[in-house]
Formats: structure tokens, C-alpha cells, sequence
């Protein structure tokens, strides 16, 4: 089986890349720095042969754009898999808005296509805490999350790409549901620090969509490495 995955070298592309050819298949990375080097969003991608694509590449900004490219690209391909976020039609921000735009542009390709939305990797969930504890005062916000691991995700992702095309699959998140509050503290117990946390209301319609958890998932698939274990080992 030949697969080409996009972002192979990024955080959740390694893991990926690495089950995926434990297991035979002939694997080829596209992305500024793999086998392929090309800028997805500048459009510079050459025509794509392959059994399967595996499309992990994104950014902040320009993800349509990429995903356009791609598909532009897919010369002759049976199988894209894409990976997305829970809340991508949901919660009013810009780039979740980006990523339903290319759920819907891969749907339009007529590529068979299989995608799956998953909740905030535990690096993420790391970031976001980190950034926050670097204050003498940590504003948090006040929402709920349900950090997933990234292994988790990517024994899904190869799971799927070995599979049949099977359209939007069940949603995937951790194994449990936190206040950001609680991941604050879970960080600032674990690196040691001492910090005064003070409550803070998400303003407009993303605050109302957080608040009513609308970025969660209700009966999704669920990981099983918590954060807990994951903060564990975090460097």
C-alpha cells in the first residue's frame, strides 16, 4: 500500500508516519521539511499518487487554501483521511471555521474520504496552561476541555487510513472532561509554582459557545492515556 501523509514530521504526523510503516506500507511524508518538500499553501504540489492520503498538515491560518491545493494535487488517489476538531461547525471561531471549510472541500472532491475531529492534544492543553502560568496572576478562562493524547489519535488516524473510505467517523476525545481551571492547577502542582488563579468570562459568541461546552463531544470515541499520566512525563 503506498500512503502519502501530509505534516509527517509534525507532532501528531510522527506517530503516524512511525505505526504506519510498522505495519508494511510504503509511506512517503509531504511538508516543508519530508520526503516531499513543498508548501501546501503556496500551492507548489506535485501530482499525488497513492492508495491512501493522509492529510495532517495545519497552521493558524491558510488550511482551505492547503487542503484546496491537495486536492487540486490527488492525481489518483482511493482514500483521503483527514484529521479535524471537535467544535469545527459549532464554535464561532475563524480557524474552526477554516477546518469546516475543508471538511466541505474534501466532501465536494468526490475522493473517497474518510475524516475524523478530534479534541485538543495534551501538547496543546500544555501550551495553553504554560502560557497562562507565566503570569504572576493566571486569568482563566472559564470552559471546559477534554485533552486527548496524541498517540491516541494517531493509532486512530492509522486505524483509519488502513481501512475503508468511511465518511465523518465518531468524534474523538480523552478519557475525561476538565475545568481549564483544573488543568492550571493540575500544571502549576506539577512544575511546582505558586500562583493566585482568577476566573475570566469568555466574551461574545465563542464565550457562549465554550460555556454551553459546545467544543465538546457527548458520546464520541474516547482515548484511554489521561492527562494526568501524560503531565507526568512532560518535559
Amino acid at each position: 500500500m503506498k500512503i502519502v501523509v501530509t505534516g509527517g514530521t509534525g507532532t501528531l504526523g510522527r506517530h503516524v508516519v512511525g505505526l504506519l510503516r510498522e505495519t508494511g506500507a510504503g509511506v512517503t511524508t509531504l511538508s516543508r521539511h519530508g520526503d516531499i518538500a513543498c508548501d501546501l499553501v503556496a500551492g507548489d504540489v506535485p501530482a499525488i499518487r497513492a492508495d491512501v492520503v493522509v492529510h495532517l498538515a495545519g497552521g493558524q491560518k491558510g488550511d482551505d487554501v492547503a487542503t484546496r491545493n491537495l486536492l487540486a494535487a490527488c492525481d489518483d488517489v482511493r482514500h483521503l483521511v483527514y484529521i479535524s476538531v471537535i467544535g469545527a461547525d459549532t464554535v464561532p471561531l475563524a480557524w474552526l471555521r477554516t477546518k469546516l471549510a475543508c471538511e466541505e472541500a474534501i466532501a465536494a472532491s468526490g475522493i473517497p474520504f474518510t475524516v475524523l475531529r478530534a479534541a485538543q492534544f495534551h501538547d496543546l492543553a500544555l501550551t495553553m496552561v504554560r502560557g497562562l502560568a507565566k503570569l504572576p496572576v493566571v486569568p482563566v478562562p472559564g470552559m471546559r476541555l477534554q485533552p486527548v493524547d496524541v498517540r491516541d489519535v494517531a493509532e486512530r488516524i492509522t486505524a483509519l487510513a488502513l481501512g475503508e473510505p468511511a465518511g465523518r467517523v465518531a468524534d474523538l476525545a480523552g478519557p475525561a472532561d476538565y475545568e481549564l481551571k483544573q488543568l492550571v492547577r493540575d500544571y502549576l502542582a506539577t512544575a511546582g509554582k505558586r500562583r493566585v488563579t482568577v476566573g475570566l468570562r469568555l466574551p461574545g459568541k465563542a464565550g457562549r459557545a465554550y460555556r454551553d461546552g459546545r467544543n465538546l463531544t457527548p458520546d464520541g470515541v474516547r482515548g484511554t492515556r489521561t492527562w494526568e499520566e501524560f503531565l507526568g512525563t512532560a518535559r
